[in-house]
């Protein structure tokens, strides 16, 4: 049956009915049971009945000869279904969860401006036309969320503009955007927002630090990282881990340049004069509450004077308030050298996120030490090695290893790993932690009888805050209020900097400790294929040997150092077992066997030629593999 519908008032789709109604609301007929009925269809979910109703007296349907407005045909339609009929009620908006993927045409460009600039604004507009505006040049789209005034939405459509760039609808999909604090993020974390990444977050602790209890927070994706720290702080309970920060200072290295390399001289020496530094302080301080110049260290190349400014900075990180200061400083400099040209407020003598001998040797940020002294019961009990084993291990991979691939600030097994996790979870810089791993471990024998372990990280670059950055955000807030060093302390300004310095110093030990005996005890490889693979297979099958006929495995892979006695046959001997229960015993034959473990794997093979019976004789291989998997001996009996 044919119908028509009229309204008092023109209405266009997708247009608003009147000033007081949703501008989102839009009308579409369905047909059903014989009747044409047109259901409103209001975008937002927050409209009232009264102006549902409203509308809807607008508009005149008519059916055969006779007119009806909707509601009456809406009622006739549910007396004919015999009340079964289910017409469409309130829909959301496009950018709320859960909207109906049906939208109306969007207006032409010219209308959808003249829309967004009036009184109305974006709101008055759908997700398409706003997109529509921002390939028009008319909204940038990296104001998309000032210019729809909901920080969600621009997200949401910024995603769409992506999406129909990256021509596929789920590139997206499996990255998060929806309830999320943005109001934390905008104008301070990140620009041009299209979601968030979830990370896990571990927990690895108590660990005993000055005689406090810390439960820490590492986010990370690296299986065994947080199991081994963890290991780490309980053989550390008992004797606890002593830490102190011995200086403090972050920093900020312009380059300046000077007519000739005696005026860059001068200036150099002018700065070394106890008054002249302090007028420059003078100047540096006044610009924070908290910022305190506490010296500037120079270097001259040819013209160029770089002069690295080095300041407290409280609880903050600092980066920004050096950056303010050392800016109003060398405008005071130039007072003294008018031909002094600055070339630029960084001139990576600071030296901020790259590596670099300076921050080894002078620090940056916060210089901490952190020690233990772990008795040799623990060192047995709990880390399943030696005192000896461990400090071999630690002489040969962190002091020589180190020297020889000619690193800087990595004497260390793992530091890097530690200072990332907490960096991550507790909102600083990820970047920064290129400077901030810097750290020389030292093991050696203690005790009368040389029978414990002490144990030391020197960390001098930890660059962190409390506040400021990445700390405001709620998850990484969190984290810090975990290990109490949220925010600052009224009237002890740089106390909670310190401590999460001290507290990620005292966890690198722990790191440092564990990793080390897992490498003296041979436990490294088995303990990642654990926790960070998904079978053990992928060291069995890239370790067995190339056969012509198939093979079986018919020992599980066990780790041992090299020089043990390698099992040969189809299956243990009782003795064998049960000798495997006692600790290692080294073979007579190689009394100095290195400590580097292996892997023994026996195998079952079948050879091509037959025997004077007709059957194929057995074949066994005994490979001996080094923790990478690859093989190092490969013997046939």
């Amino acid at each position: 049956m044919a119908s028509s519908y009229t309204s008092a008032s023109p209405i266009r789709e997708g247009s608003p009915s009147s000033p007081a109604s949703s501008p989102e609301t839009y009308f579409d007929a369905e047909q059903d049971i014989g009747d044409s009925v047109a259901t409103h269809r209001p975008r937002h979910e927050s409209d009232h009945d009264h102006s549902l109703s409203s509308n809807l007296s607008k508009i005149k349907f008519t059916v055969g000869d006779s007119e009806e407005d909707v509601s009456s045909c809406i009622q006739k339609s549910d007396r004919l279904s015999g009340g079964h009929h289910q017409h469409r009620h309130h829909k959301q908006p496009s950018h709320v969860k859960g909207a109906s993927s049906f939208q109306p045409p969007p207006r032409d460009v010219k209308t959808c401006l003249e829309i967004y600039t009036s009184e109305k604004g974006a709101k008055a507009l759908t997700d398409d036309e706003i997109k529509a505006l921002v390939r028009a040049k008319h909204i940038p789209a990296y104001q998309l969320e000032k210019a729809v005034d909901d920080l969600e939405r621009g997200v949401q459509i910024r995603r769409k503009l992506l999406a129909d760039t990256l021509n596929s609808s789920t590139s997206l999909q499996n990255l998060p955007y929806q309830n999320y604090d943005y109001s934390a993020v905008m104008g301070a974390c990140c620009e041009n927002v299209i979601g968030y990444v979830p990370l896990p977050v571990g927990v690895a602790g108590p660990l005993k630090l000055d005689g406090n209890m810390y439960h820490v927070p590492m986010a990370t994706t690296e299986g065994c990282l947080v199991a081994s720290t963890n290991r780490g702080c309980r053989a550390l309970l008992d004797s606890g881990v002593s830490s102190r920060v011995v200086s403090d200072g972050m920093s900020r290295g312009p380059v300046v340049r000077f007519p000739t390399g005696m005026q860059a001289g001068d200036a150099m020496q002018w700065l070394e004069v106890t008054e002249n530094f302090e007028s420059i302080k003078k100047a540096f301080d006044s610009t924070s509450r908290f910022a305190r110049l506490e010296k500037i260290q120079c270097r001259i190349a040819g013209r160029f004077l770089f002069a690295r400014f080095v300041a407290k900075t409280g609880d903050a990180m600092g980066m920004n308030m050096v950056s303010k200061g050392t800016e109003i400083a060398l405008k005071r400099l130039q007072d003294v050298f008018p031909d002094m040209d600055v070339i630029s407020l960084s001139g990576n003598f600071c030296t901020d996120k790259k590596s670099a001998a300076i921050n080894w040797i002078e620090g940056r940020g916060k210089s901490v030490i952190a020690e233990s002294i772990v008795p040799a019961k623990i060192v047995k009990d709990v880390l399943k090695t030696t005192v000896n084993a461990l400090v071999e291990v630690h002489i040969a991979k962190n002091l020589v290893g180190s020297a020889m691939a000619g690193a800087i600030g990595g004497f260390n097994a793992h530091a890097a790993n530690i200072v990332t996790a907490i960096f991550i979870a507790t909102g600083q810089d990820p970047a920064q932690n290129v400077a901030s791993s810097n750290c020389i471990t030292l093991l050696e024998p203690y005790g009368e009888n040389s029978e414990d372990l002490y144990i030391s990280c020197s960390m001098p670059s930890i660059e962190v805050g409390t506040i400021g950055g990445g700390t405001i955000l709620g998850p990484q807030s969190a984290c810090l209020e975990m290990l109490g060093v949220k925010g600052t302390i009224e009237g002890q300004p740089g106390h909670q900097a310190a401590l999460l310095a001290r507290i990620i110093c005292g966890t690198v030990v722990a790191g440092e400790l564990s990793l080390l005996a897992a490498l003296a005890a041979g436990h490294l490889v088995r303990s990642h294929l654990k926790h960070n693979r998904s079978t053990t297979s992928v060291l069995l099958n890239s370790a067995l040997p190339v056969l012509s006929s198939p093979c079986k495995v018919t020992h599980k892979a066990t780790l041992r150092p090299v020089g043990e006695c390698i099992i040969s046959g189809t299956e243990e001997s009782e003795e064998n077992k049960e000798s495997n229960k006692r600790p290692p015993q080294h073979h007579p034959a190689l009394p100095n066997p290195p400590s580097r473990p292996s892997v023994s794997v026996t195998l079952k093979a079948s050879s091509s030629s037959k025997g004077g019976d007709g059957r194929r004789s057995p074949l066994s291989h005994t490979v001996t593999m080094d923790v990478l998997g690859f093989p190092t001996e490969c013997k046939q009996s």
